[in-house]
C-alpha cells in the first residue's frame, strides 16, 4: 500500500534512520501526503506547516547521516493539540474569543521536550472550545470526523488527534485529558491512548480546570507511547505541581508477562449502562488477561458514581477560564459551553469545597482498592462513536449530561491515576471498541505494560480504518 510508510512505527522509523534506509524527510512526506489526501474530509488539523516539517525533517536527515541524532524521536513525524502553546503558531483552542495575532512566544512544556528530541512538528489538531467536551467541533474549526466512519465523531477533545493518528497523519501525538479526552477518541478511532498519572507530564500554563486535566501520548503502538511519555515527562520548572523528576525507559521496561499480576475487571463500576457489544468485546478482553496468566477476579461495583463531584469541579473550571470574556465573545461560544458558563454561576464556595473533599475520599478508596488489586479493566466507553454534530447518541435535557456515556473515564481524572484505551474488538458496524487498563497513582510502567501484554493478543491490534473510502 502507498501509505505504508505513513503506518510506520516510530520505532520502526529511528531503525530505519539509524541503518539509513529510510530518511525523516521521505517520512515526514509520507505525513504530509497523507494530510493532503485526508484531511479535508477529517478535518483534524487548524494548522499544518509544510515548510517548517520539511525543513525540521532536513536538519533531521543531516544529523542522523552524521551519526548525531538529538534524541529519542529525531525526524519523527508529530503532531500537537491546539490546547497547548506552540511557539510561533497561534493556539486557537477552538475559540473565536483567542485573537490568532499572538504573541505566541513560548512552547508548552510537552512541546518543548519533543522540540529537543528532534520531533518534526507537523502541525496542531483540532479540538472542542477550550476542550470542554467528549466530542470535536468548534464554531472555529468546524467538524472533525472519524476516519472509521466519517459519518461518525472521533470522540474529543482530542478528536483531531485521534483522527490523525489512526489516518497515518504523523506517528507521534499529544493529546490532553480533563475528563477522558484522550481515552475517549482513542477508543472512538483504535489507537492506544495513555493518561499519564497526573504530574508525570509537566503543564504550564495550567489548566483552568485544574489538577483533573493532563497532558499525555496518543499512537498506533503502546511501545510509540511509552517512548513517547519518556520524552514527554521531562522536567519543566515553570510546572510547581510536577511528580519528581525519574528518568524512566518506558520502552525497556516493556514485558510481554503480566503473569500472576491481580486484575479487578469491572463491566460497569457499579454505576454504568454499557452498549451489549461493548460488553462482549471488554469481557473477552478481560478473559484475555487471564489466558495470559493475570489473576482476573470480576469486582462491578467499586464507588458510587463521581459525576456529581466531577461535574462542580469541571464546570467551575469553565467558569473560571471564561470569566473574562466580553459579551460579544460570550455569545461567540459554542452554545453548549456557554450553558456551561451559566449553568456554573450557581455553583457556591461550599459545593466546591465539599467537592474537593468528596473528591480525596474516592482517591482514598482507589488507594486501597490499589493494596488489593495491581490492575483495574473496565470499559473505555459505554458506547461506540456516533453521529457527528451531536454532544451524544441521544438528544440530552442538561448539556451536561454528554458525560453520562462516558461514566468510565472521569472517575480516573478526579483520582488522577493512569489509565489509558487499547483496542480490544469492533462493533458490528465495524467501529472500534476500546478496552481501560488503570494502574495505581505514579506506576505508569504498570499500565504501560499491560498494555503491551494485551497488544500482542488483542483481535485487533493491527486494525486500521478503510482510507479508500473517505472522499
Amino acid at each position: 500500500m502507498t501509505d505504508d510508510l505513513a503506518y510506520a512505527t516510530a520505532t520502526e522509523l529511528l531503525e530505519g534512520y539509524r541503518a539509513g534506509t529510510i530518511s525523516p524527510v521521505e517520512a515526514t512526506q509520507a505525513a504530509l501526503s497523507q494530510i493532503e489526501k485526508y484531511n479535508g474530509a477529517l478535518n483534524a488539523f487548524v494548522l499544518v506547516d509544510e515548510d517548517y516539517a520539511l525543513a525540521s525533517a532536513r536538519e533531521s536527515e543531516a544529523r542522523w547521516q552524521a551519526g548525531t541524532p538529538k534524541g529519542l524521536v529525531d525526524g519523527v513525524p508529530t503532531t500537537i493539540k491546539d490546547i497547548l502553546l506552540t511557539k510561533g503558531w497561534p493556539t486557537l483552542r477552538g475559540s473565536m474569543s483567542v485573537d490568532a495575532a499572538g504573541p505566541w512566544n513560548d512552547d508548552a512544556p510537552s512541546v518543548a521536550r519533543l522540540k529537543e528530541h528532534g520531533a518534526v512538528i507537523l502541525g496542531k489538531t483540532t479540538s472542542p472550545e477550550f476542550g470542554w467536551k467528549g466530542v470535536t467541533d468548534s464554531p472555529r474549526t468546524g467538524i472533525t470526523r472519524n476516519p472509521w466512519n466519517t459519518d461518525m465523531t472521533p470522540g474529543g477533545s482530542s478528536g483531531g488527534a485521534s483522527a490523525a493518528c489512526a489516518s497515518g497523519m504523523g506517528v507521534l501525538h499529544v493529546g490532553t485529558d480533563g475528563g477522558g479526552s484522550i481515552r475517549i477518541p482513542a477508543s472512538f478511532t483504535g489507537i492506544f491512548g495513555i493518561k499519564p498519572s497526573y504530574g508525570r507530564v509537566p503543564a504550564w500554563p495550567l489548566s483552568p480546570f485544574g489538577t483533573v486535566a493532563h497532558v499525555g501520548p496518543m499512537t498506533r503502538t503502546v511501545t510509540d507511547s511509552a517512548l513517547m511519555l519518556r520524552v514527554m515527562s521531562g522536567p519543566d520548572a515553570r510546572d510547581w505541581t510536577t511528580l519528581p523528576f525519574v528518568d524512566t525507559d518506558y520502552v525497556a521496561a516493556l514485558s510481554a508477562s503480566i503473569k500472576g499480576k491481580r486484575v479487578a475487571y469491572s463491566p460497569t463500576l457499579g454505576y454504568a449502562a454499557v452498549d451489549p457489544e461493548v460488553a462482549a468485546a471488554v469481557k473477552r478482553g478481560a478473559e484475555l488477561f487471564a489466558e495470559l496468566g493475570a489473576n482476573v477476579e470480576e469486582v462491578d461495583f467499586l464507588f458510587e458514581n463521581p459525576l456529581p463531584i466531577f461535574n462542580v469541579l469541571w464546570w467551575s473550571g469553565a467558569r473560571f477560564a471564561l470569566r473574562n470574556l466580553t459579551d460579544k465573545q460570550l455569545n461567540e461560544l459554542d452554545p453548549g459551553l456557554r450553558r456551561v458558563f451559566e449553568g456554573a454561576a450557581s455553583i457556591t464556595l461550599t459545593d466546591y469545597l465539599e467537592a474537593v473533599q468528596a473528591r480525596g475520599e474516592l482517591g482514598n478508596r482507589m488507594k486501597q482498592f490499589h493494596e488489593t488489586y495491581d490492575l483495574l479493566l473496565t470499559p473505555s466507553l459505554a458506547i461506540p462513536a456516533f453521529e457527528v454534530g451531536k454532544l451524544a447518541p441521544t438528544e440530552l435535557e442538561e448539556v451536561g449530561g454528554w458525560v453520562d456515556w462516558t461514566p468510565f473515564s472521569y472517575p480516573f481524572n478526579l483520582t488522577q491515576q493512569p489509565a489509558c484505551s487499547i483496542p480490544c474488538g469492533l462493533n458490528s458496524e465495524g467501529l472500534p471498541i476500546g478496552l481501560q487498563i488503570v494502574g495505581p497513582m505514579q506506576d505508569d510502567a504498570a499500565v504501560l505494560n499491560a498494555a503491551y501484554a494485551f497488544e500482542r493478543v488483542s483481535p485487533v491490534a493491527s486494525a486500521r480504518p478503510d482510507l479508500t473510502k473517505i472522499v
